[in-house]
């Protein structure tokens, strides 16, 4: 295993910890409390990290960062941060995970054959069709009949994500620009 593999997994590992804490607590400034979480900001970088990983190593590399990420991530976060007495505690960790892996791995798919067009094309439809699949599958896995407005934080939370998404085409770009990798 080489040493950007690992960095990559452990960082996949950390945003997902890092979303999973940060999505239970609204945005309780400009009356968002009930349309956005702190985890939109921070869960877009997941998808940073599985588009390099396929551009740099491929498909395959980086659907094990997935898988690595996500056994890092759901581990972490059902160990330190669930109340497996609290049902919602409980959906959160399944919604999470579910959300998490679904997602990754139709991102992988879907940039990998969309990999052959300008540069931007694979990580901005990648990207933007896992945020709605991952937004969509965890909130309503989640919070679906507990009270929570979870229509109205979905969408707040893929508008951002959205939007993440697009600032994370920067780095993107300078990262495939100026990393030298063989073969690519």
């Amino acid at each position: 295993m080489s040493l950007s593999f690992i960095t990559l997994s452990f960082l996949m590992g950390g945003v997902v910890i890092i979303s999973n804490y940060l999505v239970q607590f609204p945005v309780n400034h400009y009356g968002l409390q009930d349309i956005l979480t702190y985890g939109a900001f921070t869960y877009p970088i997941a998808f940073l990290i599985t588009d390099l990983s396929n551009k740099f190593y491929g498909k395959i590399v980086a659907r094990n960062i997935v898988y690595i990420g996500f056994f890092i991530g759901v581990s972490f976060s059902l160990f330190f941060s669930t109340n497996f007495s609290n049902l919602i505690s409980v959906r959160i960790a399944i919604g999470s995970g579910t959300a998490f892996i679904i997602a990754q791995l139709l991102d992988v798919q879907i940039f990998d054959k969309l990999r052959n067009k300008k540069w931007f094309v694979a990580p901005l439809a990648s990207s933007f069709i896992g945020s709605a699949v991952d937004t969509f599958l965890f909130f309503s896995i989640s919070f679906y009949g507990t009270g929570v407005p979870w229509i109205t934080l979905s969408l707040g939370d893929l508008v951002i994500k959205i939007l993440v998404t697009l600032i994370m085409l920067i780095p993107f770009r300078l990262l495939i620009r100026n990393t030298k990798i063989v073969g690519y």
